[in-house]
């Protein structure tokens, strides 16, 4: 129970605006018939054919690739598209910056490429297309495709790449003066590129958007846009019954109850979770992840306001311990948060214990614990009303802010480990 006689601010937040919606897809609605998997395999070997006969050393190869991970069904091709890419990348280290390529996309095409896979390419290689002031030709204003390539490129530049700052500045000025004067095709590809360029969208809105995008473009390839479309109806389907049968957790939780104070936020901290994995063997990773989220979302409102310090103190070092006989000594009313918090955890060791990799686990606490400490000094701060200097606030804040947290698990439950020293670095 809540102690009435304590004074609790509430924020009053809406009820979630999805409501019920995700629990009508039901495991039949969402099923995958054999037709459709079939046909899958059946495009993506001939996806796959397509990519392995385009000769390697094309400009044909790089708008393929491009097309492909635009798309969203690269994840098909990936050895395919590292081998490739990493073979561009030590040609250019042979090379160095002797590209003898004068066309602005091709070469913007390349290096974008290039960096996605993480390999480091000079940025030198725009030289050619600058003036002896550094200051971008004109006569690459008459270029739409070379600027567009050129703007995309210019979003994965690093501190310090004046000219990939130059770049940007460049193409949004001149893209954004003439895209009203382009034809539906390309004018579609300019604005939904000023309005969120390829590195910082994500994945699965990415492929949405792009399939209506390519789908008008003439010169598109009908079998990769019917794979393409497949794969996505496929993945949606797979979505919805994962973000169903969460929701029906969620529901079970007794949420409007259990927890007034918090936000309802069930399906954005599902769709931050397909953000980073958003493939059919990622299932378990993204229940995980959702499932993370949500409980920070909770303890953040709980931390925030709700909860008075008093109570808080034991409910953090209850997260220390993280062992059923710590219920006892917390508020009642903060019981249910605590025990969906062991449950996460039984369920993460129960399923890391099946691939031989529970001693994981520890590290996912590790990291819960700095940051469930980091949010009661935020409290402390208030309750002795101090205002703390930036520095301080922002060294805290790094751990407030729980990405550290979500990018171990995500480095566990992922099944894509770093050597386990990074993590203890």
């Amino acid at each position: 129970m809540v102690d009435p006689t304590i004074t609790r601010p509430l924020a009053n937040y809406h009820s979630s605006v999805w409501g019920d919606y995700f629990l009508s897809y039901t495991p039949q609605l969402t099923e995958i018939s054999s037709q459709e998997k079939l046909e899958l395999e059946e495009l993506k070997e001939k996806v796959r054919q397509m990519l392995v006969e385009t000769p390697d050393n094309s400009t044909q190869k790089l708008v393929l690739i491009d097309t492909i991970q635009r798309l969203g069904v690269a994840y098909h091709f990936e050895n395919e598209i590292k081998t490739y890419i990493e073979n561009i990348f030590d040609e250019s280290e042979q090379n160095k910056n002797e590209d003898n390529n004068d066309d602005l996309c091709v070469v913007a095409l390349r290096f974008r490429l290039v960096r996605r896979q993480r390999h480091y390419m000079s940025s030198d290689v725009f030289k050619k297309f600058t003036n002896d002031d550094g200051k971008f030709k004109e006569t690459l204003t008459k270029d739409v495709q070379g600027l567009l390539s050129l703007y995309e490129a210019a979003h994965l530049r690093v501190h310090g790449e004046e000219i990939l700052e130059e770049a940007l500045s460049f193409t949004v000025t001149h893209l954004k003066s003439i895209s009203p004067k382009l034809d539906n095709s390309l004018k579609a590809q300019v604005s939904e590129a000023l309005f969120q360029p390829i590195h910082t969208n994500v994945p699965r809105v990415v492929a949405g958007k792009y399939i209506c995008i390519y789908e008008n473009i003439e010169s598109h390839d009908d079998l990769l846009l019917k794979f393409a479309k497949l794969d996505f109806h496929i993945l949606q389907k797979m979505h919805q019954r994962e973000l169903s049968e969460l929701t029906r957790w969620w529901k079970d939780l007794d949420h409007s109850n259990k927890y007034p104070y918090a936000r309802d936020k069930l399906v954005e901290c599902y769709f931050w979770s397909t953000g980073v994995y958003f493939g059919p063997q990622y299932k378990r990773a993204r229940r995980t992840l959702t499932k993370l989220i949500v409980i920070i979302t909770i303890t953040d409102d709980l931390y925030d306001a709700y909860a008075t310090y008093d109570e808080l103190v034991p409910y953090t070092d209850a997260i220390e311990r993280c062992d059923i006989s710590a219920m006892d000594l917390i508020s009642s009313y903060m019981r249910p948060l605590y025990q969906v918090l062991l449950d996460y955890f039984d369920e993460m060791e129960e399923e890391l214990t099946k691939d031989g990799k529970v001693h994981y686990v520890y590290y996912a606490k590790i990291e819960m614990n700095k940051w469930i400490k980091s949010y009661l000094k935020e409290a402390k701060w208030l309750k002795d009303d101090i205002i703390p200097k930036c520095e301080e606030y922002k060294r805290n804040a790094t751990i407030t802010v729980s990405n550290q947290m979500i990018l171990i698990t995500c480095l566990i439950v992922g099944g894509n480990l770093y050597p386990m020293r990074l993590l203890n670095g």
